[in-house]
């Protein structure tokens, strides 16, 4: 059996440069989401062909702006991904699916990773994503396009790393 191929490290100021954009990504995100509670599922399936996935609740609220992360370690894990998929160099493809507790049923929308950027995936791809495994409970969702996140203008001087 093959070993897995090996991670290459990237490097310092492509982590920064990532860093910023995870940190926009998650701004447009709760802004787009708005008030209520959400939860964030995100799956990388990293060029070792490794799947890694991060889960994270929240609860925001309006009117006076309030934002709670139920758990900080799970919120780091998330935002770290993320990261690591907007970088590009270790992950090959990221779902990042965002599910508001709202009426009836949760409604769900996402995105996919792709060019250093989080981009809208339609209702279909979205109900793809959130098919649960067989054998599992299923929680039913309401699958809608997601918005688009307004990208921040790229300012590494060697362009963008996507």
């Amino acid at each position: 059996m093959p070993a897995r191929p090996e991670l290459a490290r990237p490097d310092d100021d492509a982590i920064r440069h990532a860093m910023d954009k995870a940190m926009a990504a998650t701004a447009a995100l709760i802004h787009v989401l708005g008030e209520g509670q959400h939860t964030l599922n995100m799956v990388a399936e990293r060029t070792d062909d490794t799947l890694v996935t991060a889960s994270a609740d929240l609860s925001l609220i309006t009117g006076p702006i309030s934002l709670s992360v139920l758990d900080e370690d799970e919120f780091f894990a998330l935002r770290t991904l993320l990261v690591f998929a907007l970088e590009g160099s270790t992950v090959r493809s990221a779902v990042l699916i965002a599910t508001t507790a709202a009426g009836p049923h949760p409604h769900a929308c996402g995105w996919s990773v792709r060019d250093g950027w989080l981009h809208p995936m339609d209702t279909d791809d979205v109900r793809q994503a959130v098919i649960p495994c067989p054998g599992l409970p299923a929680v039913q969702r309401e699958a809608y396009d997601a918005p688009v996140l307004p990208q921040i203008p790229d300012t590494n001087e060697e362009g963008p790393r996507g």
